[in-house]
């Protein structure tokens, strides 16, 4: 089901997915661009009452992918919407090429949308650099896996342990440990890291546990700290 979420900004939840054992939700984001045209991110498991209500916002004309990891429902979005336009982040071309993408994303947005929407690019990883995005209508940063704030009372067992000790659960979260170590080059992701900070974000929207309608600027700053 499709949720508003700010001005011309929509979230939807879709089922869960095993990562490595781990149960993770997923969640996508939607964005009615001033043009009338519908941009989406990280989409979810696309279905026939959600495709329904997509319709009912406007025409899909761009989809992006934050992450490498984030492609398992893309090409059935491609090929239900064959007029939109995929974006990868960087990574996803090489390990997906059976996905005809447009164009891979970098830390200017696309022309399509820089009025509405800001990117940039957590750039240094030997593993995964993501793309961060800010909708400007809303005042909503747009996080992946980079920021992830999992409920307490769901994590249980030696896997919520586990989630816990990576900084992953309660009201700020964090980044996953290991990931974190993949940056040795730490200077890109600083810089994009001011870069998102500087947008002033007043709404955070993250794929995985509790987004927030407020305080997403310090939410943000604390979350990435390690940074």
């Amino acid at each position: 089901m499709l949720l508003e979420f700010g001005t011309s900004l929509y979230v939807a939840d879709g089922p869960c997915v095993s990562f490595y054992g781990f149960p993770y939700p997923t969640r996508m984001a939607l964005a009615r661009l001033s043009d009338g045209r519908v941009w989406v991110w990280s989409p979810v498991k696309l279905t026939a009452e959600l495709e329904k209500e997509v319709q009912a916002i406007g025409l899909v004309r761009h989809i992006v992918s934050p992450n490498k990891i984030h492609h398992l429902f893309l090409k059935e979005w491609a090929e239900h919407w064959p007029e939109a336009r995929l974006y990868a982040p960087p990574g996803l071309s090489s390990k997906k090429p059976d996905l005809r993408f447009h164009g891979e994303l970098e830390d200017e947005p696309d022309s399509a949308w820089a009025k509405d929407i800001d990117q940039v690019v957590f750039r240094g990883s030997l593993a995964l650099e993501e793309v961060v995005f800010f909708h400007r209508p809303s005042r909503t940063a747009i996080i992946c896996d980079l920021i992830q704030r999992h409920s307490e009372s769901e994590m249980s067992g030696w896997k919520g342990m586990l989630m816990k000790l990576d900084g992953l659960v309660g009201e700020h979260g964090s980044t996953p440990r290991e990931w974190r170590a993949s940056f040795l080059r730490r200077s890109p992701a600083r810089a994009a890291r001011e870069k998102v900070i500087e947008w002033n974000a007043e709404q955070l929207l993250i794929a995985h546990g509790e987004c927030s309608r407020s305080n997403a600027s310090e939410i943000i700053e604390d979350a990435l700290s390690w940074i």
